[in-house]
């Protein structure tokens, strides 16, 4: 099973409203429930347990907060002329490093491509977001500290 198609299964189940689910495979077996635990467990050895387990187990808190999250998104006709950093996972979006530290970037500042703006923690691990494209921050669009979902925007970006 890709990650991709776990993130699906996560989705899935957000919209669904189902309380639990059981997928199991030859290689994998996944439980979520919607009480925030998830447990996963597989027949392979211990490495390649570990890329699929990260967005599972990362996620599973993400569903019950899903509905919150859309109205952050801009209108259609703000986004036309922009290029929209997107969420490449599952996780809690950080704009700093950490609480004493500035901002990875502020509306107004210029990135360029490979610059970092944002970290997404998943399962403890802290993920630096790069910027795709060279341009201005126009928007920021999550807040601080809150949970992102999959190809979720982030960030509105004037390019250059």
């Amino acid at each position: 099973m890709e990650i991709r198609d776990i993130q699906k299964l996560i989705d899935f189940i957000a919209q669904s409203g189902l309380d639990e689910v059981h997928v199991e495979t030859n290689d994998l077996k996944i439980s979520v429930k919607r009480s925030g635990q998830a447990t996963v467990s597989t027949s392979t050895p211990a490495p390649a347990l570990l890329p699929a387990a990260q967005p599972v187990a990362a996620s599973s808190p993400a569903p019950a907060s899903a509905p919150a999250l859309p109205p952050a998104a801009p209108a259609k006709a703000d986004e036309s002329k922009y290029v929209t950093i997107k969420s490449p996972m599952i996780g809690t979006f950080y704009r700093s490093a950490n609480p004493e530290t500035p901002s990875f970037v502020e509306i107004g500042d210029e990135v360029k491509t490979g610059k970092v703006v944002c970290i997404i923690e998943a399962m403890k691990l802290f993920n630096e977001i790069e910027s795709e494209v060279s341009g201005r921050i126009v928007k920021v669009l999550v807040e601080n500290a809150t949970p992102v979902e999959y190809d979720q925007p982030l960030f509105l970006v004037e390019p250059i």
